[in-house]
C-alpha cells in the first residue's frame, strides 16, 4: 500500500508549477482540506495563485505556510529521470519540487487529516498560507496574502514553514530565524577617455577601488549568539567598452548583505554612503530590501517542534539562522513565532533533486506531534 504523504507528494510533483504557475496544486490541496472541514479563500493577486484556509472559530492560531511553485528544472535531458514524472528508484524520490516543498505540503495536509480524526475537537484552529510566488520575485505571494489578513484582523499566533531545514537527517535542523538581506546597486561616475590621455580622464575603477577596500573590510558587526556577523559580498562589477584602449565612464557594483538583528537596514545604507562619500566619490546608489532579519529563539513552537523531532526520529535538533531567505520574513514581523522545518536539502534547486521517500510519513508524523502539543 502505498504511504498517503508520498502519493500525494508524487501528485503534487506531477504538476509543472514552475514559478509563478501554479498548475492545480493549490485546487489538490484546497480539495483535500475542504473535505475535512477547512474554509478556504482563494486570493490571486496579478498572475499568483495564493490560498487562506482555516480549521476552528476561536483560540490561537497554527498555521502551515508553504510554496506550490519551483525553479525551473534546468536541461532536464541531464536528469536521470524526468523532473515532473516523479520516481521512485529504491528509496528515493527524485523529481523537481520533491524537497523544495511538495514533500512538505504533501505532510502538512496528511498531519492534518490525521490530526483532525484523532482530535476533532481541538483547542485553537489550524491555518493554512499557500503561495507560487516564493521561488521567483515574492511581490504578490506571501506579502499580499499577510496585508489581506492584516485587513481581516486576522493574528498568527505560530507559523511552521515547510522548507526543507534539515542538514542530514530529517529534523537535525530548525531554522528558528533568518538574517535579512539588503542589496545595492552602486553606479560610480568617472569620465571617458584614450586610455594613452588619463589626465583627460578620470577613471571610475580606480576612483571606486580604495571605497570597495574599505566597504569590503567593515567590520559591520560581531553578530550575537543565534547570528553569525553581517557579511557584505560583492557579487558583480561592469566598467568598460570591452575596448582595452578606452577608459571607462563608469563603473557599476552590485552587492549584497546579509545581517543580522544587531543592525538595522538603515544602519547600513547610512554606514556604506558614509564610506563612499569618505573617498569623494560621484556616484548614484539604489536599494532593495529583500527582507529583514528575523528571529524565534525560544517558546512553544520551537519547544513543540522540537519535542515532537525527538519523539519520532529520536533525533537532538539543531537551531539555526543560517542559509538565504524565506517567506518566513513576511510572516515575523506581525509577531508570529516562525519556524521553518522540513526535509534534508542537499538537492535543492538541482538536477535530480530528491527526497528520502521514508522521511515524508515521519515528517507528516512530526508535524502532527507539533499540533498535539500545541492544540490537543
Amino acid at each position: 500500500m502505498v504511504d498517503k504523504t508520498l502519493a500525494l507528494c508524487c501528485d503534487l510533483i506531477s504538476r509543472r508549477s514552475v514559478t509563478p504557475e501554479d498548475q492545480g496544486c493549490q485546487a489538490l490541496m484546497i480539495s483535500r482540506l475542504e473535505a475535512i472541514g477547512f474554509e478556504c479563500t482563494t486570493l490571486p493577486f496579478g498572475k499568483v495563485q495564493n490560498f487562506w484556509a482555516v480549521h476552528g472559530d476561536s483560540g490561537p492560531l497554527f498555521v502551515f505556510a508553504g510554496h506550490t511553485d519551483v525553479v525551473p528544472p534546468g536541461p532536464e535531458a541531464q536528469w536521470s529521470t524526468p523532473p515532473f514524472e516523479p520516481s521512485l528508484v529504491g528509496e528515493t524520490l527524485y523529481g523537481r519540487g520533491a524537497a523544495d516543498m511538495k514533500g512538505s505540503l504533501a505532510a502538512m495536509v496528511v498531519a492534518c487529516e490525521e490530526f483532525l480524526a484523532s482530535n476533532p475537537d481541538h483547542t485553537g484552529r489550524i491555518g493554512f498560507l499557500i503561495t507560487s510566488d516564493e521561488e521567483g520575485p515574492a511581490t504578490d505571494g506571501t506579502v499580499r496574502v499577510m496585508e489581506w489578513l492584516q485587513q481581516q484582523g486576522e493574528k498568527i499566533d505560530w507559523c511552521l514553514v515547510g522548507e526543507p531545514s534539515s542538514t542530514s537527517t530529517l529534523g537535525d535542523v530548525i531554522k528558528n530565524g533568518r538574517r535579512g538581506s539588503l542589496n545595492a546597486r552602486l553606479i560610480v561616475k568617472g569620465m571617458q577617455g584614450h586610455i594613452a590621455y588619463p589626465h583627460l580622464a578620470d577613471n571610475p575603477i580606480h576612483r571606486a577601488a580604495p571605497a570597495l577596500s574599505a566597504l569590503t573590510h567593515e567590520v559591520w558587526d560581531e553578530g550575537n549568539s543565534f547570528f553569525p556577523p553581517t557579511s557584505m559580498q560583492i557579487s558583480n562589477i561592469h566598467g568598460g567598452t570591452g575596448a582595452t584602449n578606452v577608459i571607462p565612464g563608469e563603473l557599476e557594483i552590485v552587492f549584497n548583505f546579509r545581517f543580522s538583528t544587531e543592525l538595522t537596514d538603515v544602519d547600513l545604507r547610512q554606514r556604506t554612503e558614509a564610506i563612499l562619500d569618505a573617498h569623494s566619490l560621484e556616484y548614484e546608489i539604489q536599494w532593495s530590501l529583500s527582507g529583514h532579519p528575523f528571529l524565534t529563539p525560544t517558546g512553544e513552537l520551537v519547544a513543540a517542534a522540537v519535542d515532537s523531532i525527538l519523539s519520532v526520529t529520536g533525533t537532538d535538533t539543531q537551531l539555526s539562522t543560517a542559509g538565504g531567505t524565506s517567506d518566513g520574513r513576511f510572516i515575523a514581523p506581525s509577531g508570529a513565532q516562525v519556524v521553518e522545518l522540513g526535509p534534508v536539502n542537499a538537492s535543492i534547486h538541482k538536477l535530480n533533486e530528491e527526497v528520502h521517500a521514508p522521511d515524508l510519513p515521519r515528517l507528516t508524523a512530526v508535524y502532527r506531534g507539533i499540533m498535539e502539543r500545541l492544540l490537543a
